[in-house]
C-alpha cells in the first residue's frame, strides 16, 4: 500500500581539499578532523545501530570528491590519529582535574569515552577508511550515495568556460566509479547552483536527477502543478527535486530551528579558549587558541552566563524535536495529499556537518527521527530519489529557474565586491586549459603528467569554498592564498608545457602536494570533448 507521505532526507557531506604536505600541523586540516570526530563517525554509528536493530531506513548522502580524497588519504588518516590522541590526552587530564566537581566530572568522562571509542572504531572497524563504511550501506540498499562536481565548483559562475563545467562533472564521475565500482544516478550541484542548460550537460553524462532550492521551482516555466512536493523533469529529461522550506526552517533557522534550544550544547564555549594557556597549550594550534571539542556548557539563552550541559536533558529534547519534526511533516503531508493525485514528497536536504559538529545532538535527532519513520512507514516513509522515480516515472516537464540556496538565492554569495577579483583569472585559466587540452590531446609521458597536474590545480582554484570564505571573512587570508597559489602553479606549468621546458623536479613536488584524482585525464577539458563517447559515459 502506498504510504500517505514520502520523506527524502539528504545529507550533503563536503569539505574543501586541505592537505598540507609541507606542514606537520596545519590549522585548516582541523576542519577535516573535527568533521570526522564529531559528524562522520557518529553518523556511521547511528547507521550501524539501525542495521543491528533491523531498522529499515533510507538516506541520500552526497560525498564530494574532495572529501572522499581526504578520507582515503593515508597521510591525513595518520594525522587524524594524532589529532585524536591529543583529544584523548586532554580529556584524560580533564577527568583528573574535575574528579571532585559534581557537574564536570561526568562530562569529562563522557568526552574521554567518546574520543577513545572513536579511535577504536576508526582504526579497527573501518581500518581508517570511512568511505568504505558508507559504501557498505549503499551496497545494502539503505543509503544512496551521490556525487558532486570534482572540487565543488560553483557552476553558474564557471559556465563562461563550458569545458570547465564539463571537466568538473567528468572528473567527479570517473572518480566515483573507481571508488564505488558502480555508476552514480544523481548529483548534488554545489550550493544548489543551477542555470538553464546545465541539465543538458548532466543528461549527457547519464545523470538522472539533481536538487534545487525552493525558488528554482517557484519560478520554473511552466509553474509546477505540485510545487516542490513532486519532482519535475527538465526538457532534457533529467529530474529536479525541490527543497521543502518548512523542513529547512525547522532545522536551519537561527531563531526557530531545533539546534538553538537552550538544552543543547553550546558550540561557542570551548576549553581551548577558556583554560589557562600553559595548561591548554599542547592541545591548541601552535600559539593560536582553537576549539578542542570539549565543551561544558549548554546554550542556556541569550546570556554570557551559561549553565552546565546535561546530556540526558539534551537527549530527551532531541527525541522531542524528532517527534515534532515527524508530526509536522506528516500533518502537512496529509494536508497536501488532499490536493494531489499522489502522495507528496518532502525533500529535506542539509549539510552533513550540521549533525554532530555544529549541532552536537544532531546524530541522535536523526536516530530518533529515522526510527519513528521506520515504525510508522505506512504514514511517513523514507525514500531515495531513485526509488521515487522508479515508483513515479511520470512527472511534469518544466524548465527550472536559475537559482542557488545561498544568500539571497542566486549568485551574490560567490560574486560580490569582496571576491569578484577571482573570476577574471579563473576565466583566463579555463581558456588556457581548454586550448592546451585541444593542442596536446594524445600526448603522453611528461607532457601528459604536467597537463594532468595543471588540470588539478585549475579544479582546485575553482572551488566554491574560497569565494564563500572570502565573502564571510572567516579565513579570508587562507582562501585568498589558496586561490592565488593554485592559479600560480597552473600558470607555471602552462609556461613550461608551451615552452617545452618542463621541470621534472618541480612537477613531482607539485604532484606530491596535490595528489587527488590520480586518474585525472586532462582531455576532459577539451572544447570538442564528447561525453557521449563510450569511454566517458557514466555507465
Amino acid at each position: 500500500m502506498e504510504p500517505q507521505v514520502y520523506l527524502c532526507l539528504v545529507l550533503h557531506a563536503h569539505l574543501p581539499y586541505v592537505r598540507h604536505l609541507e606542514q606537520e600541523e596545519c590549522l585548516e586540516e582541523r576542519w577535516l578532523y573535527e568533521a570526522i570526530n564529531e559528524s562522520y563517525l557518529p553518523l556511521l554509528q547511528v547507521l550501524e545501530n539501525f542495521v543491528e536493530d533491523a531498522i529499515d531506513f533510507r538516506l541520500t548522502l552526497s560525498l564530494s570528491p574532495t572529501l572522499i580524497s581526504m578520507l582515503t588519504d593515508p597521510l591525513l588518516q595518520e594525522r587524524f590519529i594524532s589529532y585524536l590522541d591529543k583529544c584523548i590526552e586532554l580529556a584524560e587530564k580533564e577527568v583528573r582535574r574535575n574528579k571532585y566537581h559534581p557537574q564536570l566530572s561526568h562530562l569529562s568522562l563522557m568526552y574521554y569515552e567518546k574520543f577513545t571509542s572513536n579511535k577504536k572504531r576508526f582504526e579497527q572497524k573501518y581500518h581508517r577508511n570511512l568511505v568504505s563504511g558508507f559504501k557498505k550501506f549503499q551496497d545494502m540498499g539503505k543509503v544512496q550515495i551521490i556525487i558532486c562536481p570534482a572540487t565543488h565548483g560553483y557552476l553558474p559562475l564557471l559556465k563562461m568556460n563550458s569545458s570547465s563545467v564539463q571537466a568538473q562533472i567528468e572528473v567527479a564521475l570517473h572518480y566515483y566509479q573507481n571508488i564505488f565500482a558502480q555508476s552514480v544516478q544523481g548529483i548534488w550541484l554545489p550550493e544548489c547552483g543551477y542555470y538553464e542548460g546545465l541539465d543538458e550537460i548532466l543528461r549527457s553524462y547519464g545523470l538522472r536527477f539533481f536538487f534545487l532550492d525552493t525558488h528554482g521551482f517557484q519560478c520554473a516555466n511552466p509553474s509546477p502543478k505540485y510545487a516542490v512536493y513532486a519532482p519535475i523533469y527538465c526538457p532534457s529529461g533529467v529530474a529536479a527535486f525541490g527543497r521543502d522550506q518548512r523542513s529547512a526552517r525547522r532545522v536551519w533557522s537561527s531563531k526557530h530551528g531545533y539546534p538553538g534550544d537552550s538544552n543543547y550544547r553550546e558550540f561557542y564555549r570551548d576549553l581551548g579558549h577558556e583554560l589557562d594557556y600553559e595548561y591548554i597549550r599542547p592541545y591548541i594550534h601552535q600559539d593560536v587558541r582553537v576549539d578542542t571539542g570539549l565543551k561544558y556548557y549548554r546554550i542556556t539563552g541569550q546570556t554570557e552566563s551559561k549553565e552546565f550541559y546535561h546530556p540526558q536533558n539534551a537527549l530527551a529534547k532531541a527525541r522531542e524535536h524528532a517527534d515534532d519534526f515527524f508530526e509536522s511533516q506528516l500533518g502537512y503531508g496529509l494536508y497536501l495529499r488532499q490536493k494531489m493525485a499522489r502522495s507528496p514528497l518532502l525533500v529535506a536536504p542539509y549539510d552533513a556537518e550540521l549533525f554532530g559538529h555544529w549541532w552536537y545532538e544532531g546524530p541522535e535527532w536523526l536516530n530518533f527521527l529515522i526510527r519513528r519513520c521506520a515504525k510508522q512507514k505506512d504514514s511517513l516513509k523514507m525514500i531515495t530519489p531513485s526509488e521515487y522515480l522508479q515508483e513515479f516515472p511520470t512527472n511534469q516537464v518544466s524548465q527550472p529557474a536559475a537559482s542557488s540556496w545561498g544568500w539571497k538565492g542566486f549568485n551574490e554569495m560567490w560574486l560580490n565586491n569582496s571576491n569578484d577579483w577571482i573570476y577574471a583569472p579563473l576565466y583566463r585559466a579555463g581558456q588556457s586549459m581548454e586550448s592546451m587540452a585541444d593542442k596536446f590531446a594524445g600526448q603522453n609521458g611528461l607532457v601528459r603528467r604536467a597537463l594532468n597536474q595543471a588540470g588539478r590545480e585549475l579544479l582546485l582554484a575553482q572551488s566554491s569554498d574560497w569565494a564563500f570564505i572570502i565573502r564571510t571573512n572567516t579565513m579570508a587570508r587562507y582562501a585568498t592564498e589558496r586561490t592565488v597559489t593554485h592559479l600560480n602553479r597552473f600558470d607555471k606549468l602552462c609556461r613550461q608545457i608551451r615552452s617545452q621546458t618542463i621541470d621534472p623536479g618541480y612537477l613531482q613536488s607539485v604532484e606530491k602536494i596535490n595528489n587527488l584524482f590520480p586518474d585525472l585525464d586532462f582531455e576532459a577539458f577539451r572544447s570538442t570533448y564528447n561525453p557521449d563517447k563510450p569511454e566517458s559515459k557514466n555507465k
